[in-house]
């Protein structure tokens, strides 16, 4: 047999069924037809093409499970192809994109919309998230199983119209009204309305995790779970950033898994706020080095399931609004692999365990079909990376349409080389060679 690519001599993160962890080994890689055909010493075997991986390590392609890529209606900060062609730059191959863009996708052909959009102009894989609200919430049973669909998203708080799900009457229908996991934004809006005085006299961005205090979130996030396991209902809670929740959550994984951002893992208040002012300001907030670092042990002992960048474009001039008009949300998807190498050179995460993060725990969190793993069968994406290269964010390298990352001028060690989708070569060397190249995600 002639295989389409053979990955030679690298060293790969694989999930071991046997052991239920990822492990490192140095092995061989066949891919036929898109899918990984057979793992193992190929040194009698033929391709037509052949990739040395000598000092390179390959990785299951990179699950970011929160973006925003803000097309349909906020287009001047980003759309999906200068957000994909991020990702992918980035070494992430699959991204899960949020519905709060205008008008926000709530329907099925909003939805649908989405895809055309995507199937067009997305150069990684791609799924949607459908939101959650008061004009649908008797729909969500349907619409959380259409084709290409990641699951749906609810906002207890931070978001507009039909979006923000801030009374209890609503947020039970919706937990009741479906089977898939649900995706959680929790802040409870009424005790952030209570405390914006707090911005308002401040006028700094510095006070931004004073205001969205960790008793904001943690009620949220009380009351959603109540209800989970009220009507048994699985969900996910996204951007924990508090010890308090932290560890209310781990009480509670029976119903719930949690995301993580790489940002509360390596920033703190007030220091960020001091350095970058509105530039370091989302929802919910860095906050101060107690929560960090509880944050890290909660990662460390099995309770964090996913990390996400949670990326979230604005323009310099719109961050530039005297605070609190300033808005929240930060770009993240092209930094997120660099960043949490970076981690993993420091020895403050083994490899195995951010890579578990990042592609094992959302294949199993989101049920998403033939990725996530390097197996046989699987989808041939896979992340190549040089875990000894240095390198530099710099304005030049970054595809986000905001032009902008709080990381630049800040060198990382761990680096993606290379990146493939079916086993095509689309990125080398921060070249992306096939653009357009994504495929919608099945589940």
């Amino acid at each position: 047999m002639t295989y389409d690519l053979i990955i030679k001599n690298a060293e790969v993160v694989t999930f071991s069924e046997i052991q239920n962890q990822m492990v490192q080994e140095r092995t061989d890689i066949a891919i036929l037809n898109g899918k990984i055909a057979a793992l193992g010493s190929m040194s009698n075997q033929t391709a037509k093409k052949t990739i040395d991986a000598t000092h390179l390590t390959v990785l299951p392609g990179i699950i970011d499970s929160q973006v925003h890529f803000r097309e349909p209606g906020l287009t001047h900060k980003e759309d999906i192809e200068s957000g994909s062609r991020a990702a992918i730059l980035g070494g992430v191959t699959t991204y899960f994109e949020m519905p709060n863009t205008n008008p926000p996708t709530t329907t099925k052909e909003l939805f649908e919309d989405k895809l055309k959009i995507a199937a067009e102009k997305s150069s990684a894989n791609y799924a949607f998230f459908i939101g959650g609200g008061s004009e649908n919430f008797d729909k969500l049973h349907e619409l959380e199983n259409l084709p290409h669909c990641s699951g749906i998203k609810i906002f207890m708080g931070s978001s507009f119209g039909t979006l923000l799900v801030d009374q209890d009457e609503l947020l039970e229908k919706i937990v009741k009204n479906g089977k898939r996991r649900l995706v959680i934004h929790a802040e409870d809006e009424a005790r952030l309305k209570e405390r914006k005085q707090i911005a308002i006299d401040a006028a700094n961005p510095n006070v931004h995790h004073i205001w969205r205090d960790e008793e904001s979130a943690l009620i949220a996030t009380k009351k959603v779970v109540t209800l989970a396991e009220k009507h048994n209902r699985k969900i996910h809670v996204l951007h924990i950033s508090s010890s308090e929740e932290m560890a209310f959550l781990r009480e509670h994984k029976r119903c719930a898994t949690v995301e993580i951002l790489p940002q509360y893992l390596t920033l703190s208040a007030p220091e960020c706020y001091e350095r970058l002012g509105s530039l370091w300001q989302q929802n919910p907030p860095i906050r101060d080095k107690r929560h960090m670092e509880f944050l890290w042990k909660a990662l460390l002992d099995g309770t964090v399931d996913v990390i996400g960048s949670d990326h979230a474009p604005h323009t310099l001039e719109e961050k530039a609004k005297p605070y609190p008009n300033s808005p929240s949300g930060v770009p993240g998807v092209q930094t997120l692999v660099p960043l949490m190498l970076d981690q993993v050179h420091q020895k403050k995460l083994p490899l195995t365990k951010f890579v578990q993060l990042v592609t094992e725990n959302p294949r199993k969190v989101f049920d998403l079909k033939n990725k996530g793993r390097i197996q046989v069968g699987y989808d041939a994406d896979f992340t190549i990376v040089d875990l000894k290269k240095t390198q530099t964010v710099e304005k030049k390298w970054l595809a986000s349409k905001t032009g902008w990352s709080p990381f630049e001028g800040i060198s990382f060690t761990g680096w993606p080389v290379m990146t493939l989708l079916k086993g095509e070569v689309v990125v080398e060397e921060q070249t992306l060679l096939k653009p357009r190249a994504g495929t919608a995600c099945e589940f």
